[in-house]
């Protein structure tokens, strides 16, 4: 098996302001996809859609995606659908690589997938492939991917993208059809040479129904053990639609007594970080070289880690097959279509896209919690549920300290999410989360 690497250079991400840019652009090439996946946020269709944006759309949709940064342009993702339903895959991989993108694919895994298919990929300026894998046995796979075969497919995949000299990363949604296998997928991530594993937690949209949800409590088993697999593992770890994670580690490192800059990067900063973040002597901050892979922050590989954690617009941005901007895939809520407007101008004018990224206005006890700036919970969920991005998180747990002697309240009941907390808190709790951050000294 060939060593994987990665032909591009990791930018400087602490020079990303997510008011902005955002860290990762996620573009949705096609719809079509061979796959019925019972959770398909796309709900996948076997043949294109004519209203795809042309060859020549995509190659302007590119160029945009580059002028975000100078010096740390967006992660790149195309995916779909399954992007080698689109004829034209192979030149939006090498257009955006010629950009000075760095390019990830997220290939279905069917008889597309090829050896070749992967091969031709790579020569056209790959950087990473991500392939799903949500059960460690064929049987939980496939019956999740509704398609027999799909598993042996994946692990073949895996393979020739390793052999190929790509790094690879695994996507798993996390959910009611696998959540009893949590344990032997984390131990089946150790033996696949991987370099990240994402784990997905379902988002009711799409196909994926509330009721394929795991319980709020079931969260905080499945995080945990996720971080346990993470301080282990070679690879790195990093959850989509449950940044709840990112409290799960802090708290994990402060209770192991490893944690003195743990909250240094706590707070969204203007302007991408402090100046000892960008200290002239060159090299990141203390707290990103301390001996840690998982949670918000990590050295990860050349594809990189964003300084911060992502979230829904946040960040992170999403145009489907269309060319329709939502801020994630699991957040239908049209923000503007590149085919009219830059999708630069989308992203950082859009008033949902920068009402999500002030955390200021979330509700619900998401509001007070003093985690709020390093999670703000899933905004994608919180719509989902609740049909208001800033209700606070429906599947978390966590009572924030400035509400823990608030007693009989249910905080994850419907009403709960949309409340304005400010009623139980003490005034002294109150005074200190309506504080303006404190200045970064930039």
């Amino acid at each position: 098996m060939g060593q994987a690497s990665e032909h591009r250079s990791k930018p400087n991400f602490f020079d990303i302001d997510f008011e902005k840019a955002p860290f990762i652009a996620i573009w949705e090439i096609t719809r079509a996809c061979d796959l019925r996946c019972v959770h398909c946020r796309a709900e996948a269709i076997p043949q294109r859609d004519p209203e795809e944006l042309t060859r020549e759309q995509g190659f302007a949709l590119i160029d945009e995606l580059r002028r975000f940064s100078e010096s740390a342009p967006p992660l790149f993702v195309i995916t779909g659908g399954d992007p080698l339903k689109s004829p034209y895959v192979y030149d939006y991989i090498r257009h955006a690589d010629q950009a000075g993108l760095r390019v990830a694919v997220t290939p279905s895994a069917t008889g597309l997938l090829t050896r070749d298919a992967i091969h031709r990929m790579k020569e056209a300026g790959l950087t990473r492939m991500a392939i799903s894998l949500d059960g460690s046995t064929a049987e939980i796979h496939d019956n999740f991917r509704r398609q027999p075969g799909s598993y042996d497919h994946t692990i073949r995949a895996i393979k020739d993208a390793l052999t190929e000299g790509l790094t690879v990363q695994i996507n798993t949604t996390i959910s009611r059809w696998n959540m009893n296998d949590i344990d032997a997928l984390c131990e089946l991530m150790q033996k696949l040479g991987l370099t990240l594993w994402a784990a997905f937690f379902l988002v009711p949209t799409g196909r994926g129904e509330e009721k394929d949800e795991i319980s709020p409590q079931q969260y905080e088993v499945a995080l945990q053990k996720l971080y346990e697999t993470a301080r282990k593992a070679d690879f790195d770890l990093k959850t989509t639609a449950a940044p709840h994670y990112r409290r799960i580690v802090l708290q994990a490192q402060r209770s192991e007594g490893r944690s003195a800059d743990s909250g240094t990067y706590m707070r969204p900063r203007q302007g991408g970080g402090t100046a000892a973040d960008r200290k002239p002597e060159g090299g990141p901050p203390a707290w990103v070289l301390r001996p840690m892979k998982p949670g918000g922050w990590a050295r990860g590989d050349a594809s990189g880690r964003a300084g911060r954690g992502v979230n829904d617009g946040n960040g992170f941005i999403f145009v489907d097959h269309q060319g329709y901007v939502y801020p994630s895939g699991f957040l239908p809520l049209r923000c503007g279509n590149v085919k009219r407007e830059s999708i630069v101008k989308i992203y950082r004018e859009n008033q949902h896209l920068k009402r999500m990224r002030d955390f200021a206005q979330l509700k619900g006890k998401c509001w007070a919690c003093d985690y709020r700036d390093v999670c703000g919970g899933a905004r994608s969920r919180a719509f989902a549920v609740t049909g208001d991005y800033t209700a606070s998180e429906p599947y978390c747990v966590y009572v924030p300290p400035a509400l823990a002697h608030v007693q009989g309240v249910d905080w994850l009941a419907p009403d709960m999410l949309l409340k304005d907390v400010r009623e139980y808190l003490k005034p002294e709790d109150l005074a200190a989360l309506e504080r303006p951050a404190a200045p970064t000294g930039d």
